[in-house]
């Protein structure tokens, strides 16, 4: 069995007010109908960046208070109206208040940096201590209250970003079926992608790829396990970065496997997502990963946006990656070719010599560290936690089958809930393998062989049509597993478009190369200028 056939498209890791906060449709319906289409008139904000945002709220032009009403206004208009997106589970409703505040912080004088007064929403298994909910989209953690805002959260309150709200996500972030259809929870709904509403967002950060996409905030934080960052960043046309594993805290985040989960930054361009980066990633005293020597205190990915950043770069592409969509070679290509123009050093091919699957112990990884942080997970929630085990969880959903289970069940669940401690055997070989095939005779080996300073492959296909009967059918492709099970960075970079749906480009490496990343993928980015923003069709175009 592929690995894909029972993850359904690169899970995602990382649950406080009453029920009633969540605006968003019911949960027991599938997508809905859309209404009248998008406003034909320009949105404001389109194509702004952070600099110019953050310009403009020098100027006078813009407060964060202006910008925050702007942003709620398009929500309102697109996302639960217009082509109802429904990208957006929750609005905070202390955005305003929390934009007042820094507005007259700005006003005495004090600006906290480029994020200062810009709205941002954040995928909704990213715990916030606030009239927020934090469920990873499920009924069963409705009501719990988490104890602190994760780590990450913090981080970007104090670099003065207003909370805008929270992301709708795959339940679970993916993790609960073999059947599952990626952007559905039971709390939120199923999301819809805005290039072509029948098709579908990508998971599980898929709220956040909608979002950023679709001008709903200026950027939006997602999370990864194995692909659930860079996958709903290429299928809605946008950057997303799944950083080395330990850059972004984990602390607060709802799990499933502290050996791969990340949050990441997912924005409209590599600048963007680099100013966000900057802000999330430092060292957390309660994740031992974070302080791992390779992690800057403070860092600030924007000094490496160069221009110039591809001259002389050694890139290998991975063959082996291609060859699953026609279409999507022929844009990859073209992108070569512009690499190539841009003064990279193509290695072609490059591959990795030890084709030893890790397709099955990557997922016998996962199901254990599931079970074992779910419960750290849980216990951290404390008295507020409505259920107290993945049994309880599991038990919640048998109860509320018509909630929870309309379209597809929970036996990823039951297959979790059999594995024993973290000490077993099973657990601790599968795990060394994982890194010995990915790192050290996997991405390590292979930069090693070709003096690399970057790797290259399509991120993955097109967006698939979304199906609640048969659940996802993934297209192929994609180059997410290395990078996610070795816990190497990777950034995906909009490249071109299939019908009229986007596809992305990657660029990853070694561990704590995101300058390097960085600056290739900007460099990349400028010169090509592919992005072009979302239509909002009811269907692809299959004319183009």
């Amino acid at each position: 069995m592929k690995r894909r056939d029972f993850l359904h498209i690169g899970v995602s890791g990382a649950a406080v007010a009453a029920a009633g906060a969540a605006a968003c449709r019911p949960a027991d319906q599938g997508p809905a109908e859309p209404g009248a289409p998008a406003p034909s008139e320009p949105f404001e904000l389109e194509g702004l960046s952070v600099s110019e945002l953050s310009e403009g709220m020098g100027s006078g032009r813009f407060t964060a208070r202006s910008l925050t009403d702007l942003y709620l206004s398009r929500i309102d208009t697109i996302d639960k109206a217009g082509p109802a997106l429904n990208a957006v589970i929750e609005i905070n409703p202390e955005a305003r208040a929390i934009a007042d505040a820094l507005d007259a912080e700005r006003e005495a004088g004090r600006v906290r940096g480029p994020l200062h007064g810009l709205p941002v929403l954040i995928k909704e298994n990213i715990a916030t201590s606030d009239r927020m909910q934090t469920t990873a989209g499920s009924l069963a953690l409705v009501g719990s209250i988490p104890p602190a805002d994760a780590f990450c959260v913090r981080r970007l309150r104090e670099a003065g970003a207003v909370l805008l709200g929270k992301t709708n996500l795959s339940e679970w972030a993916n993790f609960r079926s073999t059947r599952s259809t990626s952007g559905w929870s039971g709390r939120g709904g199923q999301t819809r992608n805005p290039y072509a509403l029948d098709r579908n967002p990508c998971g599980s950060s898929s709220g956040s790829g909608v979002a950023a996409a679709a001008g709903l905030c200026f950027a939006a934080v997602g999370t990864e396990t194995d692909g659930s960052v860079v996958c709903p960043a290429t299928t809605n046309g946008i950057v997303g970065i799944k950083p080395t594993l330990g850059l972004v805290s984990r602390t607060g985040i709802v799990p499933i496997a502290h050996s791969q989960d990340t949050a990441g930054p997912m924005a409209r361009t590599v600048a963007d997502a680099a100013v966000l980066l900057s802000a999330m990633a430092g060292p957390d005293p309660e994740d031992a990963a974070t302080r791992h020597a390779g992690a800057p205190v403070r860092p600030d990915y924007t000094k490496f946006l160069d221009p110039e950043g591809l001259k002389d770069a050694r890139i290998g592409v991975v063959r082996k990656l291609f060859g699953f969509h026609d279409k999507v070679d022929g844009i990859m290509e073209d992108r070569l070719e512009d690499l190539r123009r841009l003064g990279a050093v193509l290695v072609d091919p490059v591959e990795f010599e030890n084709a030893e699957s890790i397709s099955d112990s990557e997922y016998e990884v996962l199901l254990y560290e599931f079970k074992a942080d779910l419960h750290a997970y849980l216990a951290w929630l404390g008295p507020s936690a409505p259920v107290r085990s993945l049994e309880e969880i599991i038990a919640f959903n048998e109860r509320n089958r018509d909630r929870e289970m309309p379209y597809f069940g929970q036996e990823i669940f039951l297959q979790a809930a059999a594995k024993g401690p973290l000490t077993d055997k099973a657990y601790l070989e599968a795990l060394a393998k994982n890194h010995r095939v990915t790192r050290k005779e996997g991405i390590d080996a292979l930069m090693d062989k070709h003096r690399l300073d970057a790797l290259v492959a399509p991120t993955g296909g097109p967006a698939w049509t979304t199906d609640l009967v048969n659940g996802d059918h993934y297209t192929g492709g994609g180059c997410s597993t290395y990078p996610a099970v070795s816990g190497y960075p990777h950034i995906t970079v909009p490249a071109g478009y299939v019908f009229g749906l986007p596809v992305g480009l990657s660029f990853f490496g070694r561990a704590w190369s995101e300058p390097t990343l960085i600056k290739l993928a900007y460099a990349f980015e400028r010169a090509a200028g592919i992005r072009r923003p979302p239509a909002f069709l009811p269907a692809a175009d299959l004319s183009i």
